[in-house]
């Protein structure tokens, strides 16, 4: 049996995972019920899939940030805790991640290795084009949403599916939070 892959990812309804100007973590639309959510999710044993780019920006989030900043909110910390295998040519061990295990070589490769000797579900949050890859390769078996009520048209960072592939994708699974951010769990079948 293999293990379930999810890509867990943060989005504006135009398709970015990040935005500049004046936005602040979460597009500023976090509520309680998002976070309760969010420290759910991460309650569960699972192994995390990290692209380097993706966990030095997360390590540089964390490093930079205190007690009090959302970016330490609870979900973020149980995240850090659990084990992670960071995708990277160019890191080197050990990591400033408890429990990261840095990997080298095809990330299709690495990844389809995993989800078969893995005795617990894989999640990436973010990494964008390792994700990509693995959708391509079909290693993904559910595309985790959040997509947050803003448009960053002008501000825009981080095309999250801009140069992947196309998908058919068959809802599992959504609910609202906080009365206004969309939860939405798919099934990605490669559009042939």
């Amino acid at each position: 049996m293999t293990a379930t892959y999810t890509f867990d990812v943060f989005t504006s309804l135009d398709g970015f995972g990040a935005a500049g100007g004046d936005w602040t973590g979460y597009w500023g639309k976090q509520g309680p019920e998002l976070l309760e959510r969010r420290l759910s999710l991460y309650d569960q044993e699972q192994r995390m899939i990290f692209g380097a780019n993706t966990y030095r920006a997360h390590a540089q989030m964390l490093a930079s940030s205190t007690e009090e900043s959302e970016m330490r909110d609870p979900w973020v910390t149980r995240m850090r805790d659990l084990p992670a295998t960071v995708v990277s040519s160019t890191l080197k061990e050990p990591l400033d991640w408890p429990d990261a295990t840095v990997v080298s070589g095809d990330a299709v490769d690495i990844v389809a290795r995993l989800k078969e000797e893995s005795k617990v579900p894989l999640r990436s949050h973010g990494s964008l084009s390792l994700n990509r890859a693995l959708m391509a390769a079909g290693l993904v078996d559910r595309v985790q949403v959040t997509l947050f009520p803003v448009i960053t048209g002008q501000t825009g960072l981080d095309p999250i599916f801009q140069g992947g592939a196309d998908f058919d994708l068959e809802l599992i699974e959504c609910q609202t939070l906080d009365g206004r951010t969309q939860e939405l769990i798919y099934r990605p079948t490669l559009h042939v």
